[in-house]
């Protein structure tokens, strides 16, 4: 469904950030992007969204593909239209309106109001903790109840991809499993295509069929999520700390093993 093709980002003609990212994600599929912060991650999800443009950004080299057609060239509001939904990190919303509202928002492209009625009700389904609180102001939610918000309102439209920018980020590790375990039933009731970007490894590639991981602008390692959780360096790497307390990088790792079976 989704091709990213050797893509370069530059910020303000001068930055390079990504270099040489491809990707895919399948049709009814989950994918995770993982990798530490400033790693690129979230660059990948705007450049495919089309919300580049807003930070003085563009993709220099390569292509995006979605359904087979090209997407990088066209504007975030014709790339909504082909069925893309990106949550941005941070659960952002309309504070001011109510939880109502804010679903609304998110069908402003459905004009089928008895297809809006419908998505509502499956939102509520999914999120029975929003059915109980559709009149209350949404900037008075917790942070699980505005991630689950934000999620809700992009199922509004009836998306074909949906990708999730840290959907874990400063929320409780309970609030964290139910919000995963909704959006793997999404998955599979809806057969929605998901591009997950998430620091928290272990819950992101338990819920993913295939995962790749981002380092300096660059992919340095994909494969079936199953095997990518069982290699040694990537469980090394998101350990975070070395025996004597120094971040490694994967690059390092990998430089490591080569030594290590050099020497042996």
């Amino acid at each position: 469904m989704l091709k990213v093709n050797n893509i370069e980002v530059v910020y303000a003609n001068v930055i390079l950030v990504l270099r040489g990212v491809s990707l895919e994600v399948g049709d009814g599929k989950i994918v995770s992007l993982l990798g530490a912060n400033g790693a690129g991650k979230s660059t990948t999800l705007k450049a495919i969204s089309g919300l580049l443009g807003v930070e003085l950004g563009q993709v220099t080299h390569g292509n995006i593909e979605f359904n087979g057609q090209r997407v990088d060239r066209l504007g975030p509001q014709d790339i909504a239209h082909l069925g893309i939904r990106q949550v941005i990190e941070g659960r952002r919303l309309y504070g001011h309106l109510n939880v109502e509202d804010n679903l609304m928002m998110g069908a402003y492209l459905n004009k089928d109001r008895g297809n809006v009625r419908k998505r509502f009700q499956q939102v509520y389904d999914y999120f029975p903790r929003l059915a109980e609180m559709r009149k209350r102001v949404s900037g008075y939610l917790s942070g699980g109840e505005q991630q689950m918000l934000v999620i809700g309102r992009s199922l509004m439209a009836h998306p074909r991809l949906i990708m999730l920018d840290e959907p874990s980020l400063g929320l409780a590790p309970l609030v964290v499993k139910d919000i995963f375990g909704i959006v793997k039933k999404i998955n599979e009731e809806e057969k929605i295509s998901v591009l997950l970007v998430e620091q928290n490894a272990k819950i992101a590639l338990s819920v993913s069929e295939y995962a790749y991981v981002m380092e300096n602008g660059r992919i340095v390692l994909d494969g079936a999520a199953a095997k990518i959780g069982e290699n040694e360096d990537v469980r090394e790497f998101y350990l975070g700390l070395s025996g004597v307390g120094k971040r490694k990088s994967y690059r390092d790792v990998k430089h490591y093993r080569r030594r290590k079976r050099w020497l042996g």
